[in-house]
């Protein structure tokens, strides 16, 4: 239900009585200073109710704090520490789209409460598209049986690496991700957990350690996001080297780059592979194989 309250109009410093507007709680049309001391109030609200435990912070013996510091929000979310403390005051700052999502995932936001945000500071709310939105797994899936017609794996991924569709090169190659549960179609996964990808993959410990590394790359830009963090978690718990590459830290951006397989049946070839983004569904990418030595070798 729309909240709403009478406001007197005034027109020539003589006050008209009987005459109002509606002015609606939330709306473009309200003072942006109400918006931002409403921003600041919602905010504080929302900090009060996470967990440290929520956001992988030590809960610590001594907190006196409610729920998150101000501190922890601005350094999980990517900002200034005395900027963020202007935004829970209800200062005259405009923070970015970018920004407000960012704060949206420390503070664990339902969706109707980041489109919330995005009004009281921008004075409208922008969408984000789902990596699992359905015209955009359509599109890619697509994409990919078109291109995919012939011996050479092709695959499309999320940002989170889950294939979401594949070839049938891929599954002569690498595995048929069809046999997976999703949530669990992950190439990284299957890199660092299939005894077959160990036998497949020439320089499995390489190959895989740098895969480890483009993942660490796209957690900059997501290190609040639940979803992220669990898919981290999980890796940790289920691969002793997952722990090991992801302390070191080595950060890789995506570039063109060789990787041999040998398989039983198809032979040895060594492929460029390569990530293609689609403009139209900005959070898929469709991974192509390039072979280098031309056909595979193949010793039967």
């Amino acid at each position: 239900m729309t909240i709403c309250r009478l406001v007197t109009y005034s027109r020539s410093d003589v006050r008209t009585t009987g005459t109002y507007h509606v002015r609606c709680r939330g709306d473009f049309v309200a003072g942006s200073s109400e918006r931002r001391q409403e921003l600041a109030r919602f905010l504080r609200n929302r900090r009060a109710r996470i967990t440290p435990e929520q956001v992988g912070l030590p809960a610590g013996a001594r907190r006196r704090t409610q729920g998150l510091r101000r501190e922890e929000v601005a350094v999980l979310a990517g900002l200034s520490p005395t900027w963020y403390t202007y935004l829970e005051q209800g200062r005259d700052i405009h923070p970015s789209p970018q920004v407000l999502d960012s704060l949206a995932n420390v503070l664990c936001l339902e969706e109707d409460e980041r489109k919330y945000i995005h009004q009281l500071a921008l004075g409208r709310t922008t969408e984000v598209p789902s990596d699992l939105d359905d015209e955009g797994r359509h599109l890619v899936t697509q994409v990919t049986r078109i291109t995919g017609y012939g011996p050479f794996p092709v695959y499309a991924a999320n940002q989170y690496g889950e294939v979401v569709a594949w070839n049938k090169a891929t599954v002569d190659w690498y595995t048929d991700f069809g046999k997976q549960p999703e949530g669990r179609r992950s190439m990284l996964r299957w890199m660092l957990t299939a005894p077959e990808a160990r036998e497949r993959i020439i320089d499995w410990a390489e190959d895989t350690r740098d895969v480890v590394a483009r993942l660490r790359a796209a957690y900059a830009s997501r290190a609040a996001d639940r979803r992220m963090n669990q898919l981290v978690r999980e890796l940790e718990r289920e691969s002793p080297e997952f722990r090991l590459w992801w302390n070191e830290q080595h950060v890789r951006e995506q570039h063109v780059r060789p990787r041999t397989l040998d398989v039983p049946g198809l032979g040895t070839c060594t492929f460029q592979i390569a990530v293609l983004r689609v403009m139209d569904s900005p959070f898929h990418s469709i991974v192509v194989h390039l072979p280098i030595d031309g056909a595979p070798n193949s010793s039967v």
